[in-house]
């Protein structure tokens, strides 16, 4: 890292740069890493801690300072619903792009380590499961409070008891005929994000079933019941629950694979509805679907790169099938009418 103090401005973002990389630093090191001297650092330190910056002395035989957590958050920084709002956008922003993901995620592990201790407890309440692309169907506003006491709920692996209103139901959550509609109850698994909507997966104890809820039209009651025991969900993973969810009775066939290409260049040619997600640099992985498996097995390999089939089997086989079809007609002899 390029250290620039050549002003005492650019000294002291440098300084706290480097409090950020790492967790306890020397006063010598950090003296030789920005050319001063031991002395230069101390008053240093003392004008962050002046700017609200929590750096704490650490004891030591060559002493030192950690860049620890606050009684609040610093200044020109954010204030609470901001620092809220940041780690939520952080959590969700599954861009695609290379080195963006990776920078949200180190912004988010800097925003979070200067958090008071009550901050930090409320937003470590909300882990958000980020599916599909952003805003492709349209978003949907969710009350922060609302989204933080249903994340609460997850966490604490508590019952929610919730209001909800569904399809068919009036905004006040009265059915159609105008009876009051009874609360619902759920063990709450994930938050995720859907193409621009929030989303509870949860198990419902009245329907003894897994189910999807919009988050924008339930409102949670308390207090939330007994604590339970996470069951395993009917999927590898959450992404693929999704998908599978939202496409049953659109796509007759859903697979998945993993192609050997960067997913900014994957995504756009995928469709609306199927689920692309960063493996790396060079891999992503794609759940999708079709009409048929050889149409899905065509579909993967129009990308032009080499792919893992992870499943299912009759994808498998519709594309050993293509695969021969292909090279028969590859190798074959042109007949005198296709000239």
């Amino acid at each position: 890292m390029t250290i620039d103090a050549s002003t005492p401005s650019a000294r002291l973002l440098a300084l706290l740069s480097l409090l950020q990389a790492r967790r306890d630093w020397p006063g010598d090191a950090l003296a030789e890493r920005l050319g001063v001297t031991s002395r230069t650092v101390r008053r240093d330190i003392d004008r962050l801690r002046g700017l609200g910056y929590p750096v704490r002395a650490v004891k030591g035989p060559d002493g030192g300072y950690r860049l620890d957590a606050g009684a609040h958050m610093p200044p020109l920084l954010f204030d609470d619903e901001q620092a809220v709002a940041v780690t939520v956008a952080l959590q969700t922003a599954a861009t695609g792009i290379d080195g963006i993901d990776e920078a949200a995620l180190r912004a988010l592990t800097t925003v979070r380590q200067v958090m008071p201790p009550r901050l930090r407890t409320r937003v470590d309440a909300l882990q958000v499961t980020a599916v599909g692309k952003p805003g492709a169907a349209g978003r949907a506003t969710v009350d922060v409070d609302r989204l933080m006491a249903v994340g609460a709920a997850v966490r604490a692996r508590e019952v929610l008891r919730f209001d909800y209103t569904a399809r068919g139901q009036e905004a006040d959550g009265q059915d159609a005929d105008g009876r009051p509609a009874p609360p619902r109850r759920a063990e709450p698994h994930h938050l995720v994000t859907w193409n621009g909507r929030w989303y509870l997966v949860a198990w419902d104890l009245g329907r003894d079933d897994w189910r999807t809820f919009r988050v924008d039209r339930l409102t949670p009651r308390t207090p939330t019941g007994p604590r339970f025991t996470p069951r395993d969900l009917p999927a590898p993973d959450i992404a693929t629950f999704i998908a599978e969810r939202f496409t049953s009775g659109e796509w007759p066939c859903v697979g998945e694979a993993v192609l050997h290409a960067p997913v900014e260049q994957v995504a756009p040619w995928s469709g609306p509805r199927a689920v692309v997600e960063p493996l790396g640099r060079d891999r992503c992985r794609v759940v999708t679907g079709s009409w048929s498996w050889a149409g899905l097995a065509a579909t993967l390999g129009m990308h032009g790169c080499d792919l893992e089939i992870v499943g299912p089997e009759p994808l498998r086989e519709a594309a050993r099938e293509l695969a021969a079809r292909f090279r028969h007609a590859a190798d074959a002899p042109v007949s005198p009418a296709g000239r």
